[in-house]
């Protein structure tokens, strides 16, 4: 009994992580009202012959396919069809519009005063008065535009062109060097050595996280004596 159990664990595992794979990360990101019910039913059916062992696997396997077969069809649906995707997951809802809250659609959306700060200050937005539109989106998430007074200052407003340093590989992780990114920056581990000297450090092995940008910007957090 116990190997059937541990077999069918493995099974429906293994089958669980195709299909997410084949889903795509856009929906391991986010969840969608469809996607929402599709994980709350694959979390049952997927179960069945862990829990009861005495029942064949297909009981598991088969209804996964057949859930996952249905997502299929229902995002190329939507992603073809703007009505589909309308029906199936609502529109962006605008909570605050040119700075005042719409208060049909904070009931509309069963959204509280608090549920409405408490999003905006995720979103680093302390004061109402700087909230120029505030877009509830169908996944649930709410974006912030601030109005254009309380906006971040651009280089590019400034008429100023930041040298772009690319982005930030990681070098060593968790003291462990990465060969193939030192490569890919154009740097060797002599040079490697070289840093770690100008932080007083004698190996890699001393160091928690190291990153370096194309510029040569360099990130090093140091490990934790223990």
């Amino acid at each position: 009994m116990l190997k059937v159990i541990v077999f069918n664990c493995a099974v429906i595992y293994a089958v669980l992580i195709l299909f997410m794979r084949v889903m795509g990360k856009r929906q391991l990101g986010e969840l969608e009202p469809s996607e929402l019910i599709v994980t709350v039913l694959i979390s049952e059916v997927a179960a069945t012959p862990i829990t009861s062992p005495e029942k064949p696997l297909y009981y598991g396997v088969l209804p996964v396919f057949v859930l996952f077969g249905l997502e299929l069809i229902l995002s190329l649906a939507m992603a073809r069809s703007v009505k589909m995707r309308e029906l199936l997951s609502g529109k962006p809802a605008l909570l605050i519009v040119h700075g005042r809250i719409d208060q049909t659609q904070m009931r509309r959306n069963r959204f509280t005063p608090d549920e409405l700060a408490e999003a905006l200050r995720s979103q680093g937005a302390l004061d109402l008065n700087e909230v120029e539109y505030a877009i509830l989106e169908t996944d649930g998430q709410l974006n912030v535009i601030l109005s254009p007074a309380d906006r971040p200052v651009t280089a590019g407003q400034m008429g100023l062109t930041p040298q772009d340093a690319g982005y930030p590989l990681i070098v060593v992780n968790e003291g462990r060097v990465l060969s193939e990114n030192l490569r890919i920056l154009g740097k060797d581990e002599t040079w490697l050595e070289k840093e770690l000297r100008k932080h007083k450090l004698s190996s890699p092995k001393d160091v928690y996280v190291m990153t370096v940008d194309m510029a040569g910007g360099v990130f090093l957090s140091p490990k934790k004596r223990r």
